[in-house]
């Protein structure tokens, strides 16, 4: 810290779930393997020495073990309901209180605290500094309430604290707010054993431009050099069942006003169809919308919300019937060229485009060689469409029995 009137300098006592990670006594893969740097306490964050939001057990020998001292402090805030026995307040501090919603606290140090009202019990926070640093950090899941979209009056705030895995759509209510922009430095905090630690962890931060840092980690308010570029292009390639479509669904569940490109289309009196559209249907944020068309080329080239097109593999079977693949006779007669063409006219789109689009395809060939030309030929077609298309791609996932296999990216 270079002077004691600046936000120059945040430090994670713990970027964990209020029970911990590794949960004590829990036998799931994620806590036996959040180890070393990836086991976090409690989250608490030490703004400029001066303000504690959130006090933990432990909270002066986690500053200490960071190399800071807690003499310093002159508030201490709490943002959510702690269960379990009152933690003990360390000599020296001062009581721990919460500031009432919408209400504002001049501190002596110049940083100003505003409360913001969440949609479940906790207060937000968001910090300025005298010199115009401004940092939210909102309590374990909980999201804005009433934020409004384009609302964010100030623009966006230089750091966010918030739950990303618990509650990735208060990053979305955040990003529509215009609350948070491209360079906002988005750090998860809260993090729990819902999501494997380590590799797994940071891949799917990423994917929402969001990033974990250590326990005992100091960041720099303002400082963007670390924020991750979200991928714009990603094939997410597997199975029948593999959790493909859902992995897709997940990089875009922390952005807003996501167009979700289904190329199934209806079904008329197949039941089976219907269900399954209608829990791909469930299970996506209200503040999606759908699109039911295979007529993709003009979607990649409009500006606008992220793309998820959910399936290649129908787009190609659509292709497929448009130009009679299915007819040996038409299919050597201009069908191939044809197909070729649609084909090129796609990863040509998705090479021009601008907006971030994740796509969804089914990775076939690896097991039984189909019975029928027709077979061989979809599948030997479907495989050059995944090759073409996953050149056009910044990040290439294969999803397996539920796990993402970074191919590219």
């Amino acid at each position: 810290m270079t002077g004691e009137n600046r936000i120059v300098e945040l430090t994670l006592l713990g970027t964990g779930a209020p029970a911990g990670l590794p949960r004590p006594d829990c036998p799931c893969a994620a806590c036996a393997t959040a180890l070393g740097p990836d086991a976090r306490a409690a989250t608490a964050v030490l703004v400029d020495g001066a303000l504690l939001l959130d006090l933990t057990p432990g909270a002066a020998f986690a500053a200490a073990r960071a190399g800071r001292s807690l003499a310093g402090v002159r508030q201490v805030l709490l943002s959510h309901p702690h269960g379990g026995p009152p933690v003990e307040v360390p000599a020296g501090l001062p009581q721990p209180g919460r500031v009432p919603d919408g209400r504002e606290l001049a501190l002596l140090t110049g940083h100003r605290v505003r409360a913001l009202a969440m949609d479940a019990p906790g207060t937000g926070y968001a910090v300025t500094g005298p010199d115009g640093q401004r940092l939210l950090y909102l309590p374990p899941g909980c999201a804005p309430a009433g934020l409004e979209e384009g609302g964010a009056s100030a623009g966006p705030y230089d750091m966010v604290l918030v739950d990303v895995v618990g509650r990735p759509d208060a990053l979305a209510r955040l990003r529509s707010a215009g609350a948070v922009g491209p360079t906002t430095d988005v750090i998860a905090v809260h993090l729990d054993h819902d999501v494997p630690p380590g590799a797994e962890l940071r891949r799917r931060l990423a994917a929402a431009g969001a990033r974990a840092v250590p326990d005992g980690a100091s960041l720099a308010v303002g400082a963007y050099e670390d924020v991750p570029d979200v991928p714009r292009r990603t094939l997410v390639l597997g199975g029948a069942r593999s959790g493909k479509s859902v992995e897709a669904e997940r990089r875009l569940e922390a952005f807003p006003h996501v167009l979700y490109v289904a190329t199934g289309g209806t079904r008329n009196g197949d039941g089976e169809w219907a269900e399954r559209v209608a829990a791909h249907r469930e299970r996506r944020p209200g503040s999606w919308r759908t699109v039911e068309t295979c007529d993709l080329v003009p979607l990649l080239a409009e500006d606008g919300p992220p793309l998820l097109i959910d399936c290649l593999s129908l787009w190609l079977t659509d292709a497929m019937d448009a130009v009679g693949a299915w007819d040996d006779a038409e299919w050597a007669d201009g069908g191939e060229k044809a197909l070729r063409a649609r084909v090129h006219a796609l990863t040509e789109a998705v090479r021009g485009t601008r907006r971030v689009v994740v796509a969804v395809s089914n990775e076939v060939g690896s097991g039984i060689v189909p019975a029928t030309a027709s077979g061989r030929r979809y599948r030997d077609e479907l495989g050059r469409l995944n090759a073409a298309f996953a050149g056009e791609c910044e990040q290439v996932l294969l999803v397996v029995a539920g796990q993402a296999v970074v191919l590219r990216g």
